[in-house]
């Protein structure tokens, strides 16, 4: 499966790996809430709509990234995936238990799911990340409960600098055809 997911909580470092990867050649794709807090501040809306219709934008853009990411020729590097926007749809009411599955199942990715565990000493606040320390850290666990409940593996990158952090990626991707 060439679509990789990298998930976690916010603030663990993600989107800086993924800048390392971009940097060197690979295919990657934003984490979706981002680019929606973006798109709202930048119109002068609230940065986050109702839940609701957070969690169904959300979906429709991970749905897109992935039908993108099946484009590439190689691996695809998703900050975030389908999984997090379906978990995020079945706690706003959007999807059901039964819909989140078949969604799920429609879309599967690359096993294990890169995670990036919460680390206080980079997380900071920005414009699009207006989750304290202790709501990031439960939201991560909210995600690794998604999928683990949806039968992924999930295998933890460890803490370091973007670099060795994307290194690491490749080194356990290394074993593995993205084709």
């Amino acid at each position: 499966m060439p679509i990789v997911v990298f998930t976690g909580g916010p603030g663990a470092g993600k989107t800086t790996v993924l800048a390392e990867l971009a940097r060197l050649g690979h295919a990657t794709m934003p984490d979706a809430a981002r680019e929606i807090i973006a798109e709202r501040r930048r119109r002068g809306l609230p940065p986050r709509p109702d839940p609701a219709a957070f969690a169904s934008d959300a979906l429709a853009r991970e749905l897109a990234a992935y039908a993108d990411g099946l484009r590439c020729s190689g691996w695809s590097f998703h900050e975030r995936g389908v999984v997090d926007a379906a978990g995020l749809a079945l706690e706003s009411g959007v999807l059901t238990p039964d819909e989140a599955e078949a969604l799920v199942e429609r879309h599967p990715v690359h096993r294990p799911v890169f995670v990036f565990p919460p680390w206080q000493a980079i997380y900071r606040r920005d414009d699009e990340r207006d989750q304290d320390w202790d709501e990031a850290v439960a939201v991560h666990g909210r995600i690794v409960r998604w999928y683990a409940d949806c039968g992924y593996a999930l295998h933890q990158v460890p803490c370091a600098d973007p670099a060795t952090r994307a290194r690491h990626v490749l080194q356990v991707l290394g074993a593995f055809d993205p084709h």
